[in-house]
């Protein structure tokens, strides 16, 4: 009974959002602001960058309020859109490189990756080339597949595929590199 109510709630909410009721619209920026500029910040290393792409996004979200059919989730449809910013930005921003480089680590991961804070693996993360961060973002992040990157980012899938099994090499090798590093100051 309680979810059903919560929902009519937030049917209501956007309804008045559509209307242009400011009050609804900071309701529904401050329910959803913090998880997104954590979406923005998956894309781009500044986040004064990603603050700014957030907002953009938002507008978007206010904007398409009325395309929204209550099929899914309304913070995934959000979430969608804040990706789409991202990639938008990025793709005229800057130039994505697709490097043919090849990155090796030699040994085992011998730490506890639950041992790791949410701020190390970003920083490890924010590392990779842009390139293999939007690719790896796309698909290990936000779910999608392969064909779906390639469409996105107007590469071939091979290319994506490619671009994910190098970032994860590359995410593995400096997990390593800062692991020795931490464990050299202790």
């Amino acid at each position: 009974m309680k979810i059903i109510s919560l929902h009519k709630k937030s049917q209501l909410q956007r309804k008045k959002a559509i209307q242009g009721d400011r009050e609804a619209q900071k309701q529904i920026f401050n329910a959803y602001s913090h998880k997104m500029l954590g979406v923005c910040r998956q894309y781009v290393k500044d986040t004064y960058h990603a603050e700014d792409l957030m907002l953009q996004g938002f507008l978007k979200v206010f904007k398409n309020l009325s395309s929204f059919k209550d099929e899914g989730s309304f913070e995934g449809w959000i979430r969608r859109i804040m990706v789409n910013t991202c990639i938008n930005y990025v793709k005229k921003k800057q130039y994505l490189e697709f490097t043919d480089e090849d990155y090796h680590f030699n040994g085992m991961i011998t730490h506890n990756i639950e041992n790791t804070s949410v701020e190390d693996i970003q920083k490890l993360i924010d590392t990779l080339p842009d390139g293999y961060k939007m690719v790896f973002n796309l698909y290990a992040i936000e779910g999608f597949k392969h064909s779906e990157i390639a469409k996105k980012l107007s590469i071939s899938e091979s290319t994506s595929k490619s671009q994910l099994f190098k970032a994860r090499k590359w995410l593995q090798a400096n997990y390593i590199k800062m692991n020795r590093i931490k464990d050299a100051d202790r």
